[in-house]
């Protein structure tokens, strides 16, 4: 979100986790960031919250449920070790930016803390799921749902569960980042700034089986056509793809629904379909046959040209942003399957930037490492 979103929320509310999160939002509009005020500004504001919070006394580990609707999953929260992050025993899909890395490392380093957990993925354990179900039966620790709808309940577990709870996933043979790849990689950096002291050595994580993990499509508008006339744009369209009428929403793989001159239509490519697990998914179809050779748009990550909208805001959000002037056409996407990240993972490759959507969130601040 921007810092006028941020100031927007946190508006009214002295305890919004925002104000250490984003803490510029309290500095005048305009300010730098990434100015040292802005991480002692979130230092200051961490320990004045910090006297409300609920301190652990001894290790910890709990079962973290988010639900969104009629989507429910619940995975283990607790801290990871950065060393098997090192060591690709928990695996990336993901570059991380550097500028991004710079302000969380020094995010962490300020409050001393990690607020924001990674979501990690892994391939389901019935070992776990037992003591998930045992432990979820009980009364929860924290339950509450958030202004967005989504309920966050949170139980704690009992030292003889932590302990073969430990034992199980030690059978697990990988886990996955699925979204916070620079929170994992600003934790390791922060880890080597502080010397490994304290607890720097570990990263604030929830890992959620595979089986309970939704993934919602990484939707693009592109804002203009550039010097392509709508009627050469929609010739060229028609050789590289069979073109239908369709829904705003592809109903399988390898379809692409495209809103442009005011209706929506399914792109399935004449190209033959590639065994590769990165070129074979639709994003990479996407930017291979349309937007690399139909539009010059050739990196997405600095493209002007182009944008991204999350799956969580629906087909009407890309038809709004069109009818609005804000882009010229919309492309809606099948979603990435967990199956294909872990795949990718797996080959040491990296997906194809904004590719995957995780819905529901984390929530920051409500879980916190203190290193």
């Amino acid at each position: 979100m921007s810092t006028d979103e941020a100031r927007a929320l946190a508006d009214g509310n002295p305890l919004s986790f925002l104000r250490v999160s984003r803490a510029e939002l309290e500095l005048p509009s305009g300010s730098d960031p990434y100015s040292a005020r802005v991480y002692e500004r979130a230092a200051e504001n961490f320990a004045r919250l910090r006297q409300s919070m609920v301190m652990d006394d001894e290790p910890a580990l709990y079962f973290y449920r988010l639900r969104m609707g009629t989507h429910e999953q619940t995975g283990l929260a607790g801290c990871w070790s950065i060393d098997e992050y090192d060591r690709d025993v928990i695996k990336k899909h993901e570059k991380t930016r550097r500028e991004k890395e710079d302000d969380r490392t020094r995010h962490m380093i300020a409050l001393r803390a990690q607020t924001g957990p990674v979501f990690l993925t892994y391939r389901a354990s019935n070992d776990v799921d037992a003591i998930a179900d045992r432990t979820t039966a009980a009364a929860p620790t924290i339950d509450f749902t958030a202004n967005d709808g989504v309920r966050h309940t949170i139980w704690k577990l009992d030292h003889d569960d932590c302990a073969a709870l430990v034992n199980a996933v030690a059978r697990i043979p990988a886990l996955y980042i699925a979204d916070g790849h620079h929170r994992a990689a600003s934790a390791a950096r922060a880890r080597t700034e502080l010397q490994g002291s304290g607890e720097s050595s570990t990263f604030l994580a929830v890992a959620f089986p595979n089986t309970q993990v939704q993934i919602l499509p990484y939707n693009r508008i592109v804002k203009t056509l550039g010097s392509v006339t709508s009627a050469d744009f929609e010739k060229r369209v028609n050789e590289r793809f069979d073109v239908r009428d369709g829904p705003p929403s592809p109903v399988r793989r390898g379809d692409i629904a495209m809103y442009f001159g005011g209706r929506w239509q399914t792109l399935r490519s004449r190209a033959k379909q590639s065994g590769d697990a990165i070129r074979s998914l639709d994003v990479s179809v996407l930017q291979e046959q349309l937007l690399a050779p139909m539009l010059g748009i050739i990196d997405v990550t600095t493209d002007k040209r182009i944008d991204f909208v999350g799956g969580a805001r629906g087909t009407g959000e890309l038809e709004r942003l069109v009818k609005t002037g804000a882009a010229v056409a919309a492309f809606s996407l099948y979603p990435v399957s967990v199956d294909d990240l872990m795949a990718v993972s797996d080959a040491g490759a990296i997906m194809p930037p904004k590719s995957t959507w995780f819905e529901p969130k984390l929530r920051d601040g409500l879980l916190t490492h203190l290193i």
